[in-house]
């Protein structure tokens, strides 16, 4: 017969599990409860153990919700899981037989000033914080290796062409503000420096004069009529896209004695932008160019025909896990467009969104994730039309998870709380927040989170808050999904 202590405790242990799961229950409805008066909107959240597989907490989980950026988990595990983390794109420069050359696009969007592998020291927003590389470092290097195959001239054009991607630069419910902004950038198969220019604006010597305007990379794709004027006032400055031109119009007023003011503004032809800059680069060694920079398109119902040619130079990217890396960390809109798009050529012979979208569903369905429960227009979550149930979301993150295959390299790509990427000012002020690994997602209307915490009492979860259409500053909406998140690690 067993002792009296060790029969109680035998009775008491199959009750403990329901009581941590009571108390993580209990935790995460005062976290929610705790929400601004402010928040008036909708809001889903499912908390999943995944030792189990099994919901310990749930509001709304069916409710079609407007993802922002954890739409990148979707693309990103599609990715890893289509192409493999070995993954590489190829960039080349042929000379056909015509004399024109030609930057064939592979749809890399590495070719910029970003370091790979993400340093473990960025902080929110890589395009600010991250040490970076010369943004013309990949074209410089494609135009040291023609020089030194022998080119010396060009009896033709100098062309972009960016055929693996059929022309269709915009998903149908991104806006039209988002397209002038960095993180809105075109699509296509060749893309330079994020699709982007960077306008640095410095106050003039004395009130009145006009700004100083330096443009990053030094490429003469648009035209700048600047009209902003050094002032006592604060700093205020309009950049507007004169309609049917590639002219910047810039008015306002900037301080005197400012520093910088760094505005990133999209460019509309990503294909002949790199076109410019190859140009450039090749005028800068000495190459004679008979012809002029242009850009070579695919129209959305043809197909791209491969261009035949002499091979100049070739430029290989990282490997695809450091740049989903850098995509999910950071936010990189771009990236998870062209990687979409990638996954359609490669695995649907349609290097599209609709491509890209077929094997998604595929994905999709093979995790036992209904089509009823997510719909999307594009691969960032920028498009306003895209939706997904945090449901939905939590069988995705339990798929990967249970996959040894993936796991690691998977949890590699999440910002950690309070430590890296658009989590590293979030989820702070506890050394215990490193046990969050999450996805962060913003826009005018939603603000959400999806990933995984370590709980020293329960275990391993995951989780999904999605929340939508409120009426709280964004930031006081952000400390209450942290609570809610915090909560699960307590």
């Amino acid at each position: 017969m067993k002792p009296p202590t060790l029969r109680i405790l035998a009775l008491l242990l199959p009750i403990l599990p329901l009581t941590l799961a009571a108390d993580l229950k209990d935790r995460i409805t005062t976290a929610v409860e705790s929400a601004p008066a402010a928040v008036r909107g909708t809001f889903g959240i499912h908390v999943v153990d995944l030792s189990t597989a099994t919901p310990v907490y749930t509001h709304k989980e069916n409710q079609l919700l407007l993802p922002a950026s954890n739409m990148k988990l979707f693309t990103a595990a599609l990715a890893l899981t289509r192409l493999g983390p070995d993954y590489r794109f190829e960039t080349r420069l042929l000379r056909e037989p015509s004399g024109a050359i030609v930057l064939l696009g592979s749809g890399d969007p590495s070719l910029s000033g970003r370091i790979y592998p993400l340093l473990a020291d960025v902080r929110a927003d890589a395009s600010d914080d991250a040490p970076t590389r010369s943004p013309l470092e990949a074209i410089d290097d494609l135009a040291d290796q023609a020089v030194a195959a022998g080119l010396r001239r060009v009896d033709g054009d100098v062309i972009g062409d960016d055929g693996r991607y059929p022309w269709s630069p915009y998903p149908e419910s991104w806006t039209a503000d988002d397209v002038e902004h960095d993180f809105g950038g075109a699509v296509s198969a060749l893309t330079l420096n994020d699709s982007s220019i960077t306008l640095i604006l410095r106050p003039g010597a004395r009130p009145n004069d006009l700004a100083r305007v330096e443009v990053s990379p030094p490429v003469e794709y648009f035209t700048i009529d600047n009209r902003i004027s050094t002032s006592t006032s604060p700093t205020k400055i309009r950049i507007q896209r004169v309609p049917g031109t590639r002219q910047l119009l810039l008015t306002g007023v900037i301080r005197a004695g400012n520093t910088a003011t760094r505005e990133s503004i999209a460019v509309d032809d990503p294909a002949l932008f790199a076109a410019h800059a190859l140009y450039d680069a090749l005028l800068r060694r000495g190459v004679v160019v008979r012809g002029r920079p242009v850009a070579r398109h695919t129209s959305a119902a043809g197909s791209a025909s491969l261009p035949e040619g002499q091979l100049l130079a070739r430029r290989t990217s990282p490997p695809l896990s450091e740049i989903l890396q850098t995509m999910m960390k950071a936010s990189v809109n771009l990236h998870a467009e062209l990687i979409l798009r990638e996954v359609g050529y490669v695995r649907q012979a349609e290097g599209t969104l609709a491509g890209g979208l077929k094997e998604m569903q595929t994905l999709l369905a093979g995790i036992k994730i209904s089509a009823a429960d997510w719909r999307t227009e594009d691969a960032s979550g920028l498009a306003r039309n895209d939706e997904i149930t945090p449901r939905a979301i939590t069988q995705l993150l339990t798929s990967m998870w249970a996959n040894p295959e993936w796991r690691e390299t998977w949890l590699s790509f999440l910002p950690v709380g309070g430590q890296d990427g658009t989590l590293s000012n979030r989820l702070c002020c506890s050394s215990e927040t490193i046990r969050i690994r999450a996805k962060t997602g913003t826009l005018a209307r939603a603000v959400t989170l999806s990933g995984y915490a370590e709980s020293p009492r329960n275990g391993r979860l995951a989780f999904s808050i999605l929340v939508n259409n409120f009426s709280a500053p964004p930031a006081e909406v952000q400390a209450w999904v942290d609570r809610i998140a915090t909560a699960l690690i307590e």
